[in-house]
């Protein structure tokens, strides 16, 4: 596919945001629009949303969900790309359920909304997702907020959820969590591409940016 004069709409969380980033020019979709020489990115990035529906839903902003942020975005994308699932593994209060879910208040019930929503919405547009990346504490087996009766499951499922969900619908995806090369949970390249153990800095942002443009561009 050839980027260039195409408009992007990016969904995400804080990673998408530019949180770790020194400057928004930093954030990986900004990279991408300059080397690509795209005519426009938007920014649907909100730091701690999830892609599924919590259960008791508050006005902070880390319940507006990616499935009800879906609904707001520009209708004259060329491309969607949808960047998340982290936040669901690291303090989502609902389970992960089954790839037979269609409800909003599991990830993968969440996960079949928003690809059905988006592929309705830009039908004849482009659709990608990126998998999370390694972090840290990844194989915890419970997650940061410990909500009763909520069983969590290692990040590596999350992945698994959004791979299976996206091929069921032919959705393709980049699968950062294989091949970026950011090993979040490894402290010596932690330490370079992801200080924090959670976001990508300048250089972890370069090497997003490098990937989905090749990525995009073997489309």
């Amino acid at each position: 596919m050839n980027l260039k004069d195409k408009k992007i709409n990016f969904l995400g969380d804080s990673i998408t945001e530019g949180v770790g980033t020194s400057e928004k020019s930093k954030i990986y979709l900004n990279l991408l629009k300059a080397r690509a020489e795209l005519a426009e990115v938007r920014n649907y990035g909100k730091s701690g949303t999830r892609i599924a529906r919590q259960i008791h839903v508050t006005d902070h902003p880390f319940d507006q969900d990616f499935n009800l942020r879906a609904e707001t975005m520009d209708d004259d994308a060329d491309i969607v790309v949808v960047f998340g699932g982290t936040n669901d593994f690291g303090h989502g209060e609902v389970p992960i359920g089954s790839m037979d879910d269609r409800t909003l208040y599991t990830f993968y019930g969440a996960m079949h909304a928003l690809v059905l929503k988006l592929l309705h919405k830009y039908t004849d547009k482009k659709l990608v997702f990126m998998t999370p990346l390694h972090r840290m504490n990844e194989n915890a087996s419970a997650n940061t907020q410990k909500f009763e009766g909520v069983s969590a499951k290692p990040l590596y499922d999350y992945v698994k959820a959004i791979r299976e969900v996206c091929e069921y619908y032919s959705v393709p995806v980049l699968d950062l969590y294989r091949e970026s090369g950011i090993a979040g949970n490894v402290k010596a390249v932690c330490d370079i591409y992801m200080p924090d153990g959670l976001h990508p800095n300048d250089l972890g942002h370069e090497i997003i940016a490098h990937k989905l443009q090749k990525f995009l561009e073997n489309l």
